[in-house]
């Protein structure tokens, strides 16, 4: 076998072990979670765990801090979005609704539940998470406005500012909403509802 077809076979198995490891810690907590289970739903064994995470804390680590990458698709999407945008209400709008689709859904609102009860126990974790992920979606937010603002297409003194407030107009009580009542969903229409009236507000202020 060469070292290239064993590295290969190296990485999935690591993360077939991380997707494992995620789904059991959502459903249990870090405290419920057990390597066992883990192994179990990987189909691995427990020595195989061990092999690429020397214990709970480090898979703990390990899952949580490789889901801050997936934020990277909506710095992507603001980009792309806000850089070629002529008409801040409709492209503010579309940005809008990427954001809701993106951060409500259950698996996000489950892993935001989960980084939450145990920032106390690792505080390096959230803080990892916050910055690789709403931090650069905020720091991206405010540079292209910042742009924009240059383009005369809006009209503000603090890019970052303005990024918390749009974020926090659209965010703020339907992410809330699930987080502490758990289940449910919004319907489309509603959605489209919240979008509507956060980038108006925006617009209002800044536009």
């Amino acid at each position: 076998m060469t070292a290239d077809v064993e590295e290969g076979r190296t990485a999935r198995k690591r993360r077939q072990i991380l997707d494992a490891a995620r789904a059991v810690f959502l459903r249990n907590g870090y405290v419920g979670a057990s390597m066992d289970e883990v192994a179990a739903l990987a189909a691995v064994s427990k020595q195989t765990v061990y092999k690429h995470f020397t214990d709970k804390e480090q898979l703990f680590t390990d899952v949580i801090t490789a889901t801050a990458g997936e934020f990277d698709d909506l710095t992507r999407a603001i980009a792309a979005t806000l850089d070629a945008a002529d008409d801040p209400a409709k492209d503010l709008g579309r940005l809008a609704r990427t954001f809701l689709g993106a951060l409500l859904r259950p698996d996000v609102l489950r892993l935001r539940r989960l980084i939450i009860a145990e920032a106390d126990r690792f505080p390096d974790v959230g803080r990892t998470w916050y910055e690789e992920g709403f931090q650069s979606v905020l720091d991206t937010l405010a540079s292209c406005f910042a742009r924009l603002a240059g383009r005369g297409l809006l009209r503000l003194d603090d890019p970052r500012l303005a990024a918390e407030h749009f974020m926090g107009m659209l965010l703020w009580i339907p992410v809330n909403r699930l987080m502490f009542c758990g289940g449910g969903s919004y319907a489309e229409a509603e959605l489209d509802r919240l979008a509507e009236a956060a980038v108006a507000a925006f617009l209002r202020a800044y536009g």
